[in-house]
């Protein structure tokens, strides 16, 4: 028997080496590498309560499945809470009075406590109470223990060719997508010494102009620039205004938010402007009409695309996966004596 299994083995060997493999080896799913490891032990995330009682669906491996990241188990069950090693608090919950921090439970030795949040530090309420709490940050700061910004630059594989945007499918010179406008946002006062300069097309709740998700980008993608301003001034705090309303749509984007230095540290070079960089509103206004009609000049602010991707964090339980990769280079005994004054540090 032994001898004629070698004979099927030997005369089928050679017959893979020269066709490949059958198919169905080739199409095997990626392992998670933790499975068979016996020195790895998974890190338990525990959320205690999802974001704006927004749950997602935590069945299966999560974070492997979805993110390839191992040995990383995501519950949001509280009678876990004892073998968890990290505890997740979002904020919002916290401050408006919805969620309390489980203090009436013994807290494991070795267990970390998260604080969350992706606001802006004038959003984020009084955190004087939080003192010697929590162990770790999860915000979209690039000096948070967990860095979760609303998107970021990936390479790209291979070039791409860049099809360059045709000035006919421009209609509008400036556009602004805003619902929460208040008069003595910074954005606000801009907006209207700007508009006193060049016309600015404005959507949104606050002129009853709103626009639905799928008509979003294909709308701002007519325009030559957008207004991404911030609704408050913090550090790092850069949003989807700039990720994904500038950058998706095909507009160059119109800053206006933390200073300068922070979109250069993580913004592709020439990709946007920054109102700082004008004497007055008004030379700003007289730029971009000039820029608009030099079309090499206004390309070059799309040059990037050829070797960067945007990618967008819009799922909870990706920012929460990311705490597994990092957790063993992050300090064992760290507490945030004083949190508001971390959140509210200015930029350096």
């Amino acid at each position: 028997m032994k001898k004629y299994l070698l004979l099927f083995f030997l005369s089928v060997f050679p017959l893979c080496l020269l066709n490949g493999w059958p198919t169905g080896f080739q199409s095997l799913p990626a392992i998670n590498p933790s499975t068979f490891s016996s020195t790895h032990r998974n890190v338990t995330i525990l959320l205690w309560y999802w974001p704006f009682n927004r749950p997602f669906s935590l069945r299966g491996d999560v974070c492997w499945d979805l993110y390839r990241i191992p040995g990383c188990r995501l519950v949001d069950q509280r009678s876990l809470f004892p073998s968890a090693d990290v505890v997740v608090f979002h904020n919002r919950e916290l401050v408006i009075g919805h969620q309390k921090l489980p203090f009436d439970l013994p807290r494991p030795q070795g267990q970390r406590w998260a604080w969350m949040s992706l606001e802006a530090p004038l959003y984020n309420g009084n955190l004087r109470n939080y003192g010697h709490i929590f162990n770790m940050t999860i915000t979209y700061r690039r000096d948070a223990d967990i860095t979760v910004p609303y998107g970021e630059l990936l390479p790209k594989v291979t070039e791409e060719h860049l099809q360059e945007d045709s000035p006919l499918n421009k209609t509008s010179l400036v556009c602004w997508v805003v619902s929460n406008y208040r008069s003595q946002h910074k954005r606000s006062q801009v907006y209207k010494q700007l508009n006193a300069t060049v016309p600015v097309k404005v959507y949104g709740r606050w002129t009853k102009r709103p626009l639905p998700s799928k008509a979003l980008l294909p709308t701002i993608s007519r325009c030559y620039f957008y207004l991404a301003f911030e609704n408050s001034v913090g550090k790092d705090y850069i949003t989807e205004k700039l990720w994904r309303n500038a950058y998706l749509s095909g507009a160059v984007p119109v800053v206006l938010g933390p200073p300068l230095s922070d979109y250069k540290a993580v913004a592709p070079p020439n990709s946007l402007i920054h109102v700082d960089e004008f004497a007055s509103v008004k030379d700003l206004g007289k730029y971009l009409q000039q820029l608009a009609m030099d079309k090499k000049r206004y390309n070059e602010y799309f040059t990037w695309k050829h070797q960067w991707k945007v990618k967008l964090y819009t799922d909870w339980r990706e920012r929460l996966c990311k705490i597994c990769s990092q957790y063993n280079s992050l300090p064992q005994q760290k507490v945030y004596s004083d949190l508001e004054a971390w959140v509210s540090a200015p930029n350096t």
